[in-house]
């Protein structure tokens, strides 16, 4: 079994990229952001039984960390530079040393393929022995004065989406079904989701507000509807679904995933009409649907979905069916 500072040096110690003057090793890292560019930065925390499944693939497990850390940066048209990790380990995992030593390798092997995907240096962090939990701080840059924020919805403006949605909900339900295929449309959806980093750097200045879906449609446009003070008429009819969605969850099933699954690590934008040309055009040229599903009203609340539809998933609440 490797100790602490072992396994980091095997693992975890990356050359050092651009902008980093002092990297893993060390008490803290220095980093030199480009000048005229803010600093973008959140946290995520993904916990064994909660946000992922103790039987999941290690490599998944890597993957599926730095990606919902990463979604947070695309929601803001961020260019994703650094990041941090934190990696609380199961003593269990180790007590054979075989086999805890596949694990670590498949799962920094799905990490730092990520990383080198998003040109992401891993600049720092810290491993423990806990329960299984992984803690990703992310660092990424915006041109000063162009992040999308949550706040500048208009009435009029159109609501759209990246992608497909449901994925994420689906993929969990054919996991928990016993289903195990990787390769499975759904369950890749849920353990190698992807950040839509490109689309967001692509809608700053085109877009008027974003998130990314990761708590369900609904509950995250709630977020948006609150911080712009909108209300929202959905067309839950024009909501984009992921390909097998229905054949798993039945139609009422998988439009449940579309709006309050979660999971899904898709954008959430609001674009003003005269930009939505652009904005598709944008996308396409990305690879990248964009399907417009309602619009921004004065009216409080939402409407045009079942009522039936919960909000999606808050810790220490609950959770959807």
């Amino acid at each position: 079994m490797l100790a602490e500072f072992d396994l980091i040096q095997e693992f975890f110690t990356t050359a050092a990229g651009e902008g980093v003057a002092l990297g893993v090793g060390d008490d803290a890292t220095l980093l030199t952001p480009t000048a005229g560019q803010q600093l973008v930065v959140s946290v995520d925390t993904s916990v064994v039984d909660v946000h992922f499944p103790a039987d999941a693939p290690a490599h998944a497990v890597g993957h599926r960390a730095l990606a919902v850390a990463l979604s947070d940066l695309a929601a803001m048209g961020a260019q994703s530079r650094w990041c941090l990790m934190a990696l609380a380990l199961d003593q269990r995992t180790w007590a054979d040393a075989v086999t805890g030593r596949a694990w670590m390798h498949a799962y920094s092997e799905g990490f730092l393929a990520l990383c080198s995907r998003h040109d992401t240096g891993l600049v720092g962090g810290d491993v423990t022995a806990g329960q299984l939990a992984i803690s990703v701080t992310v660092m990424g840059e915006v041109a000063s004065g162009q992040a999308l924020t949550r706040h500048g919805a208009r009435p009029g403006d159109i609501i759209a989406v990246t992608g497909a949605l449901g994925g994420g909900a689906g993929g969990l339900a054919l996991w928990q079904q016993g289903e195990r295929d990787l390769a499975h449309p759904l369950i890749k959806r849920y353990l190698l989701p992807t950040p839509r980093l490109a689309a967001g750097q692509a809608l700053s200045g085109v877009a008027s507000a974003a998130l990314d879906i990761s708590d369900g449609l609904l509950a995250d446009l709630g977020h948006l509807r609150r911080a712009s003070g909108v209300g929202a008429e959905l067309d839950a009819d024009a909501l984009p679904l992921v390909e097998g969605l229905q054949d798993a969850l039945g139609q009422s099933g998988a439009r449940q995933a579309a709006l309050s699954g979660g999971d899904d690590y898709e954008l959430l934008v609001s674009i003003p009409p005269d930009h939505w040309r652009e904005a598709c055009s944008t996308l396409a040229r990305l690879g990248i649907p964009l399907t417009a599903i309602g619009q921004c009203v004065d009216t409080p609340g939402v409407s045009g979905v079942m009522s039936e539809c919960q909000d999606g998933w808050q810790h220490f609440v609950g959770e959807t069916p």
